[in-house]
Order: structure tokens, then C-alpha cells, then sequence
């Protein structure tokens, strides 16, 4: 190639270099294709190790030098391509002395159409099988070979409806550089997993992922899932909600089913945070059961199922006032069918002011009737 096609290329292949410096977590890998005449002469680049094999040898290259030793060696061949690939995408740069093109390709669905069994579920789903078959076997939801388990049909649904349920609210999003998501209480983090998947690679957003949890096993097989599936935009650390203390800005945070308290510490921590969006699952409701005092309702309260649905019904709805209180705007809506399981609700909280002092006068108010002292108060009154 001559010089006027190297000058061009430098500036084109640099311009793609310093993106992908920029997004290192979400690169797979770098592919270099020489041609003189009908000989090819290809390098990979491994991101991870900064090594480039190329011509039967091994070159220790940072991924900034790597233009200056592509366009160096391109003086010597009639044309080249360089591919970048990247999760869910693909840059693909073609040069010759005549011209220069540069094409994006999203990944696509490996086939047209995938027969499956699920097909009879009758859903347009948010994470479809055949697009993140490789997620999802990770995360244990297909077998090897591509089938959906049928033991995990309905964490399937549920994973993929809280997806759909939170969609809209990512959108509003949209202005921050990159998403950055607590998942607090973080299990199995089969939700933080699917949503990884899902900003990035269906959203086209940069995101970065920080699950808790005190429980060491499951910190360790996350951590193992995430090196599996190439995730580097995630960490994983066993930590007790209350004394997490993040190293960057917090945008979004969940909570999937963390028992009692423990998701009153969930959305403790998005106050402090000042976090942008709340999603919450909770799970079984013990602090107020023993709490509430209520002349008026002593012949239902003696009823002990009457009253435990009314403690999972008021520590809920406090929860949600409590938030409004902290200055978001809030809705409590069906998670799943209740068949599925008793702890279907979903907490949406969206930030849209620093308090809200009249949502605060109708929660003391709740609090006095009921003699309850609720734990998530404690992050509320001490910011107000």
C-alpha cells in the first residue's frame, strides 16, 4: 500500500483503536488479515495477554501500538482487513490504495428460526433462545446442547419478565456514558448476568456490574461464570450490604429475593447512593409481624395468617413510602403470577427529587397507628 493509503488508514484504524481502548471490558479479540497478490497472511491479537501472533512469531504489543505496527506493516502488502470484535458487535476495516471502508455488524441469530420446546409458551421474550444461548447455558437455564431445561421454565419466565418490566426504565438512561448496576444480595446473579447481557448487547449501552453477597460459594462460582462467558465488566465481592462502601458512581441497583431486612439494606444502600433507579423482589417479611399494634383490628389480628398478610402488605407499602419520602417516584406492580411464587411484587423506584416531605408526614403518621419501627427508616430520616 503507498503512503497517501497509509495516512488515511492511520487515521481511520486509530480513531477505532482509541474506542476500543475505551471499552477494553466488552473486546473479545482482534484479527489482522495481510494480502499480497493471492497469499494471506494473518495475526490475532489477544487482549487479555497484549500478544500478537503473527508470521509464526509472538509480539508483547500494547493495544495502542497496535495501529503503528499494523500501518507499518501494511507498506509491504496491496491490502488488509482488521476486525474487532466486541459483545454484540463486530468492526470490520477493509483498505487497498484505492479505498478505505470501515462496517459495523450486530451479532446475529447463528440460525434463521430455532425450533424449540418452550415455543408453546406463547411469549415474546427479551432474552430469546437462539441469541443468548451461550449466556444462558452458563447461567444453567439450557442444557449443552441447546434445550431449555425444563426445571428452569420458570426462572426462565421470571428472569425474562423482570427484563421486560425494567426495559423502559433503562431507556430513560440513555444520557450516561455507562450504566453501573448494585446487585445487592446477589445469589446465583442470574439477574445480573441476563441485564449485562441484555444493556450491552441488545441495548447497545456500556455497563459495569458489582455483585454482593456474604456467602463465599456463590461469590466464587459468579466470579467463575463471568470468566467463563468473557464478562470483564464484572465483580463480584463477598460483603455485607451494610458496610459496601462503591468506588464509583451507582445507577442502578437490584435486589432479587434478599430475605426480611436484607432488602430494607438494599434500598438503604441505592438512598445513600443517590442511585438513579431502584428495582427490588423482596422476599419473606419478619420485622413487622411482631411490631404492629392496632386496637381496632385485634379480632382479625388474632388470626396469625390474617396478620402476616397484612405485615407483608404494610412493609411493602412502607417501603414504598419511604422511597417517595427519599425523592422517588414509585410503583409496586405483580412481578409474576402468584402461582409461581407468594413473593411476586416488584418495587420500581425512579429518582426525581432529593425528598419529598409530604410523603414523610403520611409515613409518621402510618408509623404512630401502627406502634412499628421499620429498619429502612433509619436511611431515610438520617438524609432528611
Amino acid at each position: 500500500m503507498n503512503k497517501q493509503a497509509i495516512n488515511k488508514l492511520k487515521f481511520m484504524l486509530s480513531s477505532i483503536i482509541i474506542r476500543a481502548e475505551e471499552n477494553v471490558d466488552f473486546l473479545k479479540g482482534v484479527e489482522i488479515s495481510f494480502k499480497s497478490g493471492n497469499r494471506e497472511y494473518k495475526g490475532i491479537y489477544d487482549i487479555d495477554n497484549k500478544n500478537l501472533f503473527y508470521n509464526g512469531q509472538n509480539f508483547k504489543i500494547e493495544l495502542s501500538e497496535l495501529c503503528d505496527f499494523i500501518c507499518g506493516e501494511a507498506l509491504k502488502y496491496d491490502s488488509l482487513e482488521f476486525s474487532l470484535f466486541e459483545r454484540g458487535k463486530t468492526t470490520i476495516l477493509m483498505a487497498d490504495n484505492k479505498n478505505i471502508k470501515i462496517k459495523n455488524i450486530d451479532e446475529e441469530i447463528s440460525q434463521n428460526e430455532k425450533e424449540h420446546e418452550w415455543t408453546n409458551l406463547k411469549r415474546n421474550y427479551y432474552i430469546k433462545i437462539g441469541e443468548a444461548d451461550e449466556l444462558l447455558k452458563a447461567i444453567g437455564i439450557l442444557t449443552n446442547d441447546g434445550k431449555l431445561k425444563n426445571d428452569m421454565i420458570r426462572k426462565y419466565n421470571q428472569i425474562d419478565h423482570f427484563v421486560e418490566l425494567i426495559d423502559s426504565y433503562l431507556d430513560e438512561l440513555k444520557d450516561l456514558d455507562t450504566i453501573n448496576v448494585l446487585d445487592c444480595a446477589c445469589g446465583k446473579s442470574y439477574l445480573t448476568f441476563v441485564l449485562n447481557y441484555y444493556i450491552k448487547e441488545k441495548k447497545k449501552k456500556n455497563c459495569y456490574f458489582i455483585g454482593i453477597d456474604t456467602s463465599e460459594t456463590v461469590i466464587e462460582n459468579s466470579k467463575k461464570i463471568a470468566s467463563k462467558l468473557g464478562y470483564k465488566n464484572m465483580v463480584f465481592l463477598k460483603e455485607n450490604i451494610k458496610n459496601f462502601v462503591p468506588d464509583r458512581r451507582i445507577d442502578i441497583v437490584i435486589s432479587l429475593h434478599a430475605c426480611d431486612i436484607a432488602t430494607d439494606m438494599a434500598l438503604g444502600a441505592a438512598i445513600n447512593f443517590n442511585a438513579k433507579a431502584i428495582f427490588a423482589v423482596p422476599c419473606c417479611h419478619r420485622e413487622l409481624l411482631e411490631q404492629i399494634k392496632y386496637e381496632e383490628l385485634q379480632d382479625i389480628f388474632k388470626h396469625g395468617i390474617l396478620k402476616s398478610r397484612f405485615a407483608d402488605v404494610l412493609t411493602d407499602g412502607i417501603r414504598g413510602l419511604l422511597l417517595e419520602a427519599a425523592g422517588y417516584k414509585v410503583s409496586i406492580v405483580e412481578y409474576v403470577s402468584p402461582l409461581d411464587t407468594p413473593k411476586n411484587l416488584l418495587i420500581r423506584a425512579i429518582k426525581v427529587s432529593d425528598k419529598n416531605p409530604k410523603a414523610l408526614e403520611k409515613y409518621l403518621a402510618i408509623k404512630e397507628k401502627f406502634s412499628i419501627n421499620p429498619y429502612l427508616e433509619r436511611y431515610v430520616l438520617g438524609m432528611l
